[in-house]
């Protein structure tokens, strides 16, 4: 599966753009300003990103953005939709539009979905490496997280023993500090519990004893008000009533409907009023059969509410809550109970711990194989970026315990041969701080299953012979799958299979950004300005032309990094 098409509406300073992409290696350049990484701010914002009604293009109600991808992916994908509920198509198709209002809303082949099912989608589908990614290379759950990935380990495999011995930790500590007033809150919860059950108040009863009040306590006027409908329904012995006077009229209709049709529309209506009519009277008739006045059992629905309304009075809470209010009390009081059980709670906690411990142990184990073969790769990577001699290495140290296990994870370089390995943030400069990163990103990118990968700049702070490298090592991913990278160096675009250019273009009233295919002269003529800026000479075109000449030829051997998968370890 790869990204086949993107289409933007009123995004930023986009008023509405239609773009195919295709297989390969695929780079976007243009001038600085002119928007380049637009297109990857409109995928991360389409993949669930936060939504911000500041990239709606001004002067525009909403911004609209989708995207189709190929619908043959990995098989994690496909049972991610299934259990989505989402039907599957020819292609997969994402959309998403937020309007000046802050309203996001979003689907998935045309059925509407959550930011949150949009990111889950998203992490099948691309992987973006940022041009800060470096920055998380001082970050110690940033660099757990990439020897995580990089060991094969899946989702937290810790978080849920080690909450559980944190809870079982917890009730023990709290049990231990209560014994003194356990007892004395035990015997508070089953007087109130025991004064409470004598009511034994049921969920829904107080609205039905409530109306079953009401009818009693009317029972006359009830009574009173059924016969005197009765009676003007049916009328006395000579008659007189509504019903009488309906069967008046309706034979007086009956009598001219066959002159003017109107009278037979008019005899219908009340047709049906007299059928209605008849069910109401006899509804009454029976109602009446039973209804009479019942001081007894009003008497003791009397009672019953009083000692509602008495204990919800004494707990100052509505009768309403009075059931949900008793459920409280036996929940509570079995937790003290459970609580009061201390040897069975060092027993929970001992039994919980242990488990931790041994899952942190087989977490440690794939750590401590997945980390020499880590640093072995990210090694051979760093010497084609300019960085020969320089070692990467992963440390591990024992630490305190926590739901990401009892490792401590620190990268450690060394830029030069002979060097100690020493923390990353404290021997390496910005620039080649950049150039691990990259490493790294192109290390580990042969990890995921996304069929898409997205450089965005990361190749800031080098040049030269590094920069060629680099383009390589990405027309060499591009070969597997697809690939976009947001550059400013014109060695990598020439080492393309596909070329974009963006373009900021100034109107009297509005700034807006285009993206178009470069190809052939206009391609050369990009290269060009890349090389020498907006005035073009003879002398760039003719280097541009040499660039994508040898870019074409078959790369110069070299550092092999990221080629091949590595074996992921075993637990």
């Amino acid at each position: 599966m790869a990204l086949r098409r993107i289409a933007l509406s009123d995004f930023v300073i986009v008023r509405s753009l239609e773009l195919d992409l295709q297989a390969g290696f695929t780079v976007l350049t243009g001038e600085t300003g002119a928007g380049k990484s637009i297109l990857i701010d409109a995928l991360q914002l389409l993949l669930g990103a936060r939504a911000d009604t500041g990239v709606i293009r001004e002067g525009a109600q909403r911004t609209d953005i989708s995207a189709e991808f190929d619908a043959d992916g990995p098989p994690a994908l496909a049972a991610w939709l299934h259990e989505a509920g989402i039907q599957t198509e020819d292609t997969l198709l994402l959309r998403r539009t937020i309007d000046t209002a802050g309203k996001s809303r979003a689907w998935i082949n045309g059925t509407p979905v959550t930011a949150t099912q949009m990111r889950a989608l998203g992490d099948h589908l691309l992987d973006i490496h940022g041009q800060h990614a470096w920055q998380s290379l001082t970050r110690p759950e940033a660099v757990r997280a990439l020897l995580d990935a990089y060991a094969g380990v899946q989702g937290q495999p810790l978080a849920a023993p080690w909450a559980a011995w944190r809870d079982a930790h917890k009730a023990l500590e709290h049990a231990r500090a209560a014994q003194n007033s356990l007892a004395q809150e035990r015997e508070r919860l089953q007087w109130q519990i025991g004064e409470v059950d004598k009511l034994a108040p049921a969920e829904g009863e107080w609205e039905e004893l409530n109306a079953r009040h009401a009818r009693l306590s009317n029972a006359q006027s009830l009574i009173d008000n059924a016969q005197g409908a009765l009676a003007l329904l049916e009328g006395g012995d000579e008659g007189g009533g509504a019903l009488s006077a309906m069967a008046q009229a309706q034979e007086l209709l009956q009598g001219y409907e066959h002159v003017d049709e109107s009278f037979r529309a008019m005899n219908e209506v009340l047709t049906s009023c007299m059928a209605q009519a008849g069910d109401v009277l006899h509804s009454l008739q029976g109602y009446l059969r039973h209804a009479e006045p019942d001081p007894d059992q009003l008497a003791q629905l009397d009672a019953r509410v009083s000692q509602w309304l008495q204990l919800a009075r004494r707990y100052r809470r509505t009768p309403e809550e009075l059931p949900a209010l008793l459920a409280g009390w036996r929940a509570e009081l079995q937790r003290l109970e459970a609580s009061a059980d201390l040897q069975a709670l060092e027993a929970a906690a001992q039994r919980h711990g242990e488990a931790y411990r041994k899952a942190a142990r087989a977490l440690s184990s794939q750590r401590a194989q997945a980390a020499p073969r880590l640093g072995a790769a990210i090694t051979q990577a760093m010497q084609g970026l300019g960085m020969t001699g320089g070692r990467f290495e992963v440390q591990l140290e024992s630490g305190e315990p926590g739901p990401h296990g009892t490792d401590q994870v620190a990268f450690l370089v060394s830029s030069h041969p002979g060097m100690t390995a020493r923390p990353i943030g404290r021997v390496a400069s910005g620039g080649e701080l950049s150039r691990i990163a990259l490493a790294i990103s192109v290390t580990t990118s042969e990890l995921g299953e996304a069929p898409t990968l997205i450089f965005d700049e990361v190749d800031s702070g080098v040049g030269g012979a590094v920069a060629e490298t680099v383009g390589r090592l990405m027309q060499q991913l591009g070969r597997a799958r697809q690939v976009l990278a947001v550059t400013h160096l014109p060695q990598v675009a020439a080492c393309a299979d596909h070329h974009l250019v963006v373009a900021k273009h100034k109107g009297s009233t509005e700034t807006t950004s285009t993206v178009a295919p470069a190809e052939g002269e206009a391609r050369v003529a990009e290269l060009a300005r890349m090389l020498g800026g907006e005035r073009l000479s003879a002398t760039t075109l003719a280097h541009a032309r040499e660039m994508l000449q040898g870019a074409a030829q078959p790369a110069a051997a070299g550092p092999r990094a990221a080629r091949k998968k590595p074996q992921q370890a075993t637990p």
